[in-house]
C-alpha cells in the first residue's frame, strides 16, 4: 500500500486514482479515506486525479501516541502533497477534514493549491465561547469523549443516526450506510479518536480562513446536527475572500453519502472543479 512519511515518521496511507488535476480529499472524524470513495470515483471518471489519505490514528495509517491535533494533521496533509509533488491542487475537506484543509493553508499557504472546498466543515470554531455564542457547549464534547472512552462501538452505532440524518422523518439513509460508518470508525484507535475531539472542537481557525486566497466552495446542510451551520458555514463564508456558499436545505452532516444530497454535491463539486 502507498504511504507518505510524516515529520515524526508516522506512515500516512493514501489512495491515488485516475490522472489529471489533483483533487485531494480530507475526511471527517471518526472516519477514513474510504468515506470519500464515491466522490473520488466521480472525479477520477471525469478526468481528475483523486487522492485521499487516512488521518493519523486510524484506518491504514500509523497510530502514534502524539500528534493528534490540527497542526500535525495539516502537516501530514502537506507530507502527502509533497511526497506526490502535487501542484494546482483542489483541496476538499469534510468536517474535521475541513479544519485540516483550512489549517494546511494557514500553515503552508496556497503555493500548491488552486481551489478549496469545505463541506460541513468545523471552521471557524465549534466550541461555544463568549466570542462565539453560536457554538456548542463543552459538555457536548465531554459526552463525545465519554462515549469514545467507555463503549465506542455502541457510541458510533448511535452517532451514525444524527450524522446522516437517519433520525429524521422520511430519511432515505440505509442500514448499510450506518454500518459503514461504524466499520470505519472502529478502525480508529481510541487515543487518536479521543484526542481529535479536542482538536475539532477547540481549535480556532478564524485567522486561517482569512489566509485562504483561492476560489473556495463552502457547502453546509441546514439540518446539520453535528456541526451547527450558524457557527460554521454561515461564519466561514464571511471570512473567506473568494467564496461560493451553498446551503443545502434539509441536508445532514454526512450529506455526501446520503441519497439526493450526494448527487447534488457531486454535481456541485465537479462543476466547481471545472470552473
Amino acid at each position: 500500500m502507498p504511504f507518505a512519511t510524516a515529520k515524526d515518521g508516522t506512515q500516512i496511507f493514501y489512495k491515488d486514482w485516475g490522472a489529471g488535476q489533483p483533487v485531494v480529499f480530507s475526511h471527517g472524524w471518526p472516519l477514513t479515506a474510504d468515506a470519500w470513495d464515491a466522490q473520488m470515483k466521480v472525479m477520477a471518471d471525469n478526468g481528475f486525479r483523486a487522492i485521499a489519505h487516512d488521518r493519523r490514528g486510524g484506518g491504514r495509517s500509523g497510530q502514534p501516541w502524539e500528534g493528534n491535533n490540527l497542526d500535525t494533521y495539516a502537516d501530514d496533509l502537506a507530507a502527502v502533497i509533497e511526497a506526490l509533488d502535487l501542484r494546482d491542487v483542489i483541496l476538499v475537506g469534510h468536517s474535521t477534514g475541513g479544519g485540516e484543509v483550512t489549517r494546511y493553508i494557514g500553515r503552508h499557504g496556497t503555493g500548491r493549491v488552486a481551489k478549496a472546498v469545505l463541506v460541513g466543515a468545523i471552521p471557524p470554531l465549534m466550541l461555544k465561547t463568549e466570542a462565539n455564542p453560536e457554538g456548542l457547549p463543552i459538555d457536548v464534547f465531554d459526552e463525545i469523549r465519554k462515549g469514545v472512552e467507555t463503549d465506542r462501538s455502541q457510541f458510533y452505532q448511535d452517532l451514525s443516526a444524527p450524522f446522516y440524518g437517519a433520525n429524521r422523518d422520511g430519511s432515505t439513509v440505509t442500514q448499510g450506510t450506518r454500518d459503514e460508518f461504524w466499520l470505519w470508525s472502529m478502525t480508529v484507535g481510541i487515543k487518536g479518536a479521543y484526542d481529535c475531539v479536542k482538536a475539532f472542537s477547540e481549535t480556532d481557525l478564524t485567522e486561517d480562513l482569512k489566509k485562504i486566497d483561492v476560489p473556495t466552495l463552502i457547502v453546509h446542510g441546514d439540518d446539520d446536527q453535528i456541526v451547527p451551520i450558524v457557527a460554521a458555514g454561515d461564519k466561514s463564508s464571511k471570512l473567506v475572500k473568494d467564496v461560493v456558499y451553498k446551503v443545502y436545505p434539509g441536508a445532514p452532516h454526512g450529506l455526501a453519502m446520503v441519497p439526493k444530497f450526494a448527487e447534488v454535491f457531486n454535481a456541485d463539486l465537479l462543476e466547481f472543479a471545472r470552473s
